[in-house]
């Protein structure tokens, strides 16, 4: 049997680390394209590149740069291809709107324009993204049906890439799905994001440091998953006989506020609150000590409130489903981030 070659881009990140840790269990040869940077960002891969008994192959490309990605699927000719690349941060989208559009969007599109030009037959996988939808209460559950409404500039650069790939695949025949992931976490969640922002500060307190963890908007309602988990969705998609959309989540909400209750219960703290809006705080219930405070500079200009996943296509289809829930997931990423601020 031919073995199966893998081209990744974002293989440097949080789901790319786990989506070559587990295409490699699977026996294929892993190609990773690696942006050209004047630092290292190969820290969550580098046990891989560095051991020779992987099949791992980095090259440098840019999803910014045609000739770098047609000249890398010319001469590897991969199987599947799993575009993550992105700017994934959505508060830094209203500062880089540009580039995230550079990147996101047209940076889906000149990848399977390559498949094209190249004429390279093999699977496409585009990362897209529960913030298609507008996050109002009366379209939760959101599945593959619901109206889509972005409301960042990063959620738009995703819609024009998942609709360019719908178009490819119905206008050249291409394999090409989309796999719409709800909020997905582990360990290796990058610093910018919220819930490794709130597990690195509990932990930082927990460690005697004099610390008020600051965030935004403590009522938005998100459906959290674990990474590690969802990459094994990504591929199921991949292996179906037809290409498609689907929905990847757990089907339960959490509030931010109950986030960081948990994050602070996993330490021996119990929060009690008090103040509404911007004016809330948090408080640990035995010492009365403010741990937790509002900031309106963590606010999004437009604010998305509820978004939780319906996974019963997928579900159906592949036999996917979620096995990490939101107190385990918690419980994940605060073992890890009460370890590292030891170790430092």
């Amino acid at each position: 049997m031919k073995k199966k070659i893998a081209l990744l881009t974002g293989g440097t990140g949080q789901d790319g680390s786990y989506l070559i840790e587990f295409l490699l269990s699977k026996k294929y040869e892993v190609h990773n394209i690696v942006r050209r940077s004047s630092v290292f960002t190969t820290s969550r891969i580098d046990k891989i590149i560095n051991n020779k008994k992987y099949d791992y192959y980095g090259h440098y490309g840019d999803l910014f740069d045609s000739s770098s990605l047609n000249r890398l699927i010319r001469t590897i000719k991969p199987t599947e291809i799993y575009n993550l690349g992105a700017q994934s941060h959505v508060a830094v989208s209203f500062k880089i709107p540009e580039y995230t559009s550079e990147v996101n969007a047209i940076g889906t599109l000149r990848i399977l324009d390559a498949l094209i030009e190249t004429n390279t037959n093999c699977k496409f996988y585009q990362a897209s993204t529960s913030e298609l939808f507008s996050g109002f209460k009366s379209t939760v559950p959101q599945n593959e049906k619901t109206p889509m409404e972005p409301r960042s500039p990063y959620s738009i650069s995703k819609l024009y890439a998942y609709w360019i790939t719908k178009n490819y695949r119905e206008a050249y025949g291409l394999f090409a799905s989309n796999g719409i992931l709800f909020n997905h976490e582990s360990p290796r969640r990058g610093g910018t994001f919220v819930t490794k922002k709130i597990v690195r500060e509990v932990a930082n307190i927990y460690h005697g440091q004099n610390k008020i963890l600051k965030l935004g908007n403590l009522n938005s309602v998100r459906d959290w998953g674990y990474a590690k988990e969802y990459v094994e969705a990504m591929w199921l998609i991949l292996q179906q006989k037809k290409p498609d959309d689907f929905v990847v989540a757990t089907g339960k909400g959490t509030t931010v506020r109950e986030f960081v209750e948990l994050a602070f219960n996993y330490i021996g703290i119990e929060i009690k609150w008090s103040g509404k809006g911007i004016n809330e705080k948090g408080y640990d219930k035995k010492s009365n000590k403010l741990l937790v405070q509002v900031d309106k500079k963590y606010f999004r200009p437009t604010e998305v409130e509820f978004l939780i996943g319906d996974y019963k296509k997928i579900n159906k289809k592949t036999g996917w489903k979620p096995k990490t829930n939101i107190k385990k997931l918690v419980k994940i990423m605060m073992d890890y981030e009460v370890k590292q601020i030891v170790k430092i």
